[in-house]
């Protein structure tokens, strides 16, 4: 391990738990279903990785559910509604977060690794901390328990911003930004990675460009399964990330080919 890296600060669902980033898009679906404005995956995926508020008003914003939404309530929606929404996604969160919250292969063993260099283990998430509640101890079951977490809301901005990723480098005492890495598999995490000036590494095959459970990922043909893996990788390199890899297990190989320090 580089001996100038000093953090690597990770995304969780899509990155190190929940192959396909599926229980963000399972909870939005169910919420928009309750309100009679169905929503398709593509949608719901459209902004992953905001902090689940900005998320919610997001999609409101898109032109197609703003019709949708002004057909049945006979209005267009408008902030209070975004709130309202946005209260009652909790639980939703929780438990599709709870039944998406297996690691994803290699993520313990990775962060085991990084720990052992003496490199700090940060995360942050667009998850609230009462979605998180869960997740954490299944996660420390299974191997991953980082040195940090800041949740959507710990901040006064999410990402793209870069404050979460600053407050785990403050917290952690891990410093110059170009000692230390992000690694995140949406766009709007390589751009809150972009913005702190740090290091950032996406993630393709496991997260929200493909978007699919390993399972179903893996019953692809081959061709399908490499093309919708540049598509997503062309969307992360796009986003500006420095590099991008399929999995978290392939970390250690993306970190030696950094300037790091």
């Amino acid at each position: 391990m580089n001996p100038a890296l000093k953090a690597v600060v990770f995304d969780w669902a899509g990155t190190m738990i929940d192959f396909g980033s599926r229980a963000p898009v399972v909870a939005l679906c169910k919420l928009f279903e309750a309100v009679e404005v169905p929503i398709t995956e593509a949608e719901a995926r459209v902004e992953m990785g905001m902090a689940k508020a900005d998320h919610i008003a997001a999609i409101l914003a898109t032109p197609r559910v703003r019709s949708a939404w002004a057909a049945v309530h006979g209005k267009e929606p408008d902030a209070t509604d975004a709130a309202a929404l946005f209260a009652d996604i909790a639980p939703m969160m929780r438990e599709a977060a709870r039944e998406c919250a297996q690691l994803i292969p290699g993520a313990a063993d990775v962060a085991g690794r990084l720990r052992a260099a003496g490199v700090k283990i940060g995360s942050c998430t667009g998850y609230t901390r009462d979605m998180m509640v869960d997740i954490l101890p299944l996660a420390e079951a299974q191997g991953y328990k980082p040195d940090m977490l800041v949740c959507a809301g710990d901040t006064a901005a999410g990402r793209p911003s870069p404050l979460m990723l600053w407050k785990n480098l403050v917290d952690l005492g891990a410093w110059p930004a170009t000692s230390c890495v992000k690694l995140d598999d949406a766009a709007v995490g390589i751009a809150e990675g972009r913005a702190a000036g740090v290091w950032t590494i996406g993630v393709a095959a496991s997260g929200n460009g493909v978007g699919l459970s390993q399972a179903a990922f893996e019953a692809l043909a081959p061709d399908e399964r490499a093309a919708r893996v540049g598509d997503a990788r062309a969307a992360l390199e796009k986003a500006g990330a420095h590099l991008v890899i399929d999995t978290v297990a392939d970390l250690p190989d993306a970190l030696a080919k950094l300037a790091i320090g």
